[in-house]
């Protein structure tokens, strides 16, 4: 089945590129489904002229959403929930379709969506509500006001298509800015229909916004004056493109969600079966195609060889099928793209040229459907190489590296090795070395017995070093999308009188 893109949607509706004239549409994107290649999707028209347009809305939607209170714009976000809840399969097979992860996971994804709503009101809407501190000075009372910044564009990934781009537009929402969102443009379905439910929420006109596209979209829109907030997921390489495009205007705030080298760190006393199921999961998740997913893991010498050795039986049980057309239920899907497969044999083809252990060789394989099938890896190094491409870049696909260690200061070091700073774990039985780990591993995320990938909507999420730029989402996204206004109020009028005042000469 072919989907129809309906275009680009502001003022209320969508508007339907020109396919005529001088302003007519001279490029398309094409989009198969990464399960079976023989299945196109969609076909998407590149335009870059309704770029006025979709800020002209957003600015008109804009001045009249700020002054709506917490109270109406949250029944809106209430009614836009109800929308994803009935459309709660549909939605989950677009994702499935589009970005090749099995149907349960993209569910689960939907899922998120539908809870996220929740959050953003419980949890984060609490962190800029007004304050007031009474006395703060001498017969002076204070209050700190949060003002929404404006326009706030969110620039989504394909991974979690629908998930990460939610948790952004509501926290821009529920703060007062209007949204424009320009999603991937191998997601673009899936995000359309993110819009359809906005849209059939009632918002009103001009504050929900979207623009398909490519990555000269997103950089035409980040640099125009009206936008206030720019939210990004994805490489750090677009990160930093997002950064130049933007030093420059000190009124834009730009919060960078990057990705992960990601460590974990396997302790003489950890529970085994405990670790062994939750790297499996953190390596192997959405086909390794997670920012947070485990790549380098550090194992205490004591494990090594029998910890390989279960973590490589269970590997080859893991089935790679099609997301929602096969006999038994995947684990894993395909990746995203032939560029994805074609990256990730590189990396396994660099890691033989840099003389690391190849316990599982990664490969392409052929399924039932012609399609982005790869197999996992699992590789053994000596100790961690920082002139490695392979040890340091981050590979985007199914890959786990494990590396030796006596004590836990090498592990840690072994964790700080790398560029990034998203996520890490460690797997002890001992509460003080999950400290010394929380206070020494430079990371957004330190978790206990638990993947990489784990986190909650309701703690923050974020990472350091090259992993982001110290603006986490999940419950803190909020922050990012509104300023304090401070204000001093004078609790009783009583006039001195210029007489007593110093420096003013005596009359």
């Amino acid at each position: 089945m072919t989907h129809t893109i309906k275009g680009n949607y502001f003022d209320g509706k969508y508007h339907q590129p020109s396919t005529t004239g001088l302003n007519a549409v001279e490029r398309y994107i094409e989009r198969t489904c990464p399960g079976n290649t023989e299945h196109t999707l969609w076909t998407l028209p590149v335009d870059y002229d309704h770029c006025d347009g979709i800020i002209d809305s957003a600015l008109s939607g804009y001045k009249f959403w700020r002054n709506k209170s917490f109270e109406e714009r949250a029944q809106f976000l209430k009614r836009y929930q109800e929308q994803v809840l009935a459309r709660k399969m549909e939605i989950a097979t677009a994702i499935a379709l589009e970005t090749g992860k099995p149907l349960w996971e993209a569910t689960g994804e939907v899922a998120s969506v539908i809870g996220k709503v929740n959050v953003t009101l419980e949890e984060s809407l609490p962190r800029i509500k007004n304050q007031t501190f009474p006395d703060i000075a001498p017969n002076n009372d204070g209050e700190v006001f949060f003002k929404p910044l404006g326009i706030c564009l969110i620039i989504g990934p394909f991974n979690f298509p629908c998930h990460l781009a939610n948790t952004q537009i509501l926290s821009s929402l529920i703060a007062g800015n209007s949204i424009i969102f320009k999603p991937s443009e191998k997601t673009a379905y899936s995000a359309q229909l993110l819009i359809d439910c906005f849209h059939d929420a009632g918002f009103p006109k001009g504050v929900i916004n979207m623009i398909q596209g490519d990555g000269e979209t997103a950089r035409r829109l980040s640099k125009r004056k009206e936008v206030k907030g720019i939210f990004f997921t994805g490489s750090k390489e677009v990160g930093l493109k997002v950064l130049e495009n933007t030093k420059l205007d000190m009124q834009k705030l730009v919060a960078l969600e990057l990705g992960g080298k990601n460590p974990a760190i396997i302790h003489k006393d950890a529970h085994i079966d405990n670790a062994l199921e939750e790297i499996m999961r953190g390596s192997y998740l959405t086909s390794g195609q997670r920012c947070t997913s485990t790549s380098i893991v550090a194992i205490h010498e004591s494990h090594v060889q029998s910890f390989i050795e279960k973590f490589h039986t269970i590997a080859k049980r893991i089935i790679v099928d099609h997301p929602t057309e096969h006999d038994i239920e995947p684990f894993m899907g395909p990746l995203i793209d032939q560029k994805a497969v074609d990256v990730y044999l590189n990396y396994i083809g660099m890691a033989k040229r840099e003389g690391i252990e190849e316990i599982m060789r990664g490969k392409q394989i052929t399924k039932k459907y012609p399609g982005h099938y790869v197999t996992p890896s699992i590789h053994l190094a000596e100790k961690f190489d920082t002139n490695s491409h392979f040890m340091s870049d981050e590979i985007f696909g199914p890959n786990c590296t494990f590396i030796p260690y006596k004590e836990i200061e090498e592990a840690i070091e072994i964790a700080n090795s790398t560029e990034y700073g998203l996520a890490s774990s460690i797997f002890t039985q001992d509460d003080s070395i999950f400290k010394k780990c929380v206070w020494d591993i430079e990371a957004g995320l330190v978790n206990l017995n638990r993947a990489t990938c784990g986190a909650s909507a309701k703690l923050p999420f974020g990472g350091v070093k090259n992993s982001g730029n110290y603006r986490p989402m999940a419950v803190a996204s909020i922050d990012s999308c509104a300023y304090p206004l401070a204000s001093l109020k004078l609790k009783e009028v009583k006039l001195e009188g210029f007489e007593n005042m110093r420096g003013i000469e005596k009359v």
